[in-house]
């Protein structure tokens, strides 16, 4: 691919973007919001925040100038957490090429809109959710540190536009780092943003000693809500049972890097929420997530009762052993 191909942001899944994309040969650079931590990243070739011992390549140009940033660029990368995509992409709009590929790596909905990480880029940049643009979204269970280190993963790049998922499986995909291609982008944003709130109730079952059972449960009831949901706003079904589905719901709700995870496990363990999120350096995308997912159930008249039972605990402050018996009380039924 000739070009530059810009990533936009400065946590881990955007570092591990440039060390996947460096190792092929691509000429990248990476724009930062914060100048001082453009310089750092510059001086030291380390995201020492997000993802430490990881080296960025030489060739990697960094900067914090919106107005430069997109010189000669081809592709970008959005790796910004999803409640700051609109923020960040309002500044870089003036200097964005009109109908540049974009392709999301976050995983959320925003609250207030509850629109996906790519209907943002489009509202931002087209002026609607739903005008044109092409954009696609890589996800799929990849815990960054495991990529980083070279071990096995797979994902999905998803668009509307079979060549440009195409594009981005062919500028990702390396002998530890498969890719396959989806064409069903609201399924696999849905699915994305999702599993991290069921990855929260994980971790509150880990932190109260709950046992296997209880998650494996977690793990096939918090599927039926994702699929539910997705299918409700124009997702395949299938899709929630693939990579982007239940690959990515088994991987956030097991690993013990997943952030998610580990914040639900703090509050199982007892912190309070305030002092769960001011112990982790990294972005939570399932605390906000819970809220908007939770108001898009609602708006879609889909039951998602271990949501309810997330939001509950992080912005209603219900005590967790109180909401897993509230969910283990609900009334008989059957399965399907």
């Amino acid at each position: 691919m000739g070009g530059t191909i810009l990533i936009v942001g400065d946590g881990a899944m955007s570092t591990l973007c440039a060390q996947l994309l460096a190792d092929k040969g691509h000429a990248l650079r990476l724009w930062s919001a914060f100048p001082d931590n453009a310089a750092a990243l510059d001086a030291t070739r380390e995201n020492r925040r997000y993802l430490p011992g990881v080296r960025l390549p030489e060739s990697l140009e960094i900067t914090a100038d919106p107005a430069g940033a997109f010189a000669g660029v081809l592709l970008a990368i959005s790796a910004v957490p999803t409640q700051f995509i609109r923020h960040w992409w309002r500044r870089l709009k003036p200097h964005c090429p009109e109908a540049l590929p974009i392709c999301s790596a976050a995983k959320g909905i925003e609250n207030d809109s509850l629109l996906r990480p790519t209907q943002i880029l489009a509202d931002v940049l087209a002026g609607a959710p739903d005008a044109p643009w092409p954009l696609a979204a890589i996800s799929g269970p990849s815990i960054a540190r495991e990529v980083a280190e070279g071990k096995p993963a797979t994902v999905v790049a998803a668009s509307a536009d079979a060549a440009l998922a195409e594009r981005i499986q062919a500028l990702f995909t390396t002998p530890a780092f498969r890719v396959y291609t989806n064409d069903d982008l609201p399924g696999v944003e849905v699915a994305g943003a999702t599993k991290n709130v069921i990855a929260i109730a994980a971790g509150i079952l880990d932190g109260l000693r709950a046992g296997d059972n209880a998650k494996a449960a977690l793990l096939a009831r918090g599927l039926v809500e994702i699929t539910r949901l997705g299918v409700a706003m124009g997702g395949q079904p299938e899709t929630f049972f693939g990579l982007a589905g239940l690959g990515d719901l088994v991987t956030t709700c097991i690993s013990p890097h997943g952030r998610n995870r580990s914040l639900g496990e703090a509050i199982g363990r007892g912190q309070a929420l305030a002092d769960a999120l001011a112990a982790t350096n990294s972005v939570v995308e399932g605390v906000a997530t819970a809220r908007s997912v939770l108001a898009l159930a609602r708006r879609q008249d889909v039951e998602m009762p271990i949501t309810a039972a997330v939001h509950a605990v992080l912005a209603d402050q219900q005590q967790p052993i109180d909401a897993i018996a509230q969910l283990m009380s609900r009334p008989p039924k059957a399965e399907h």
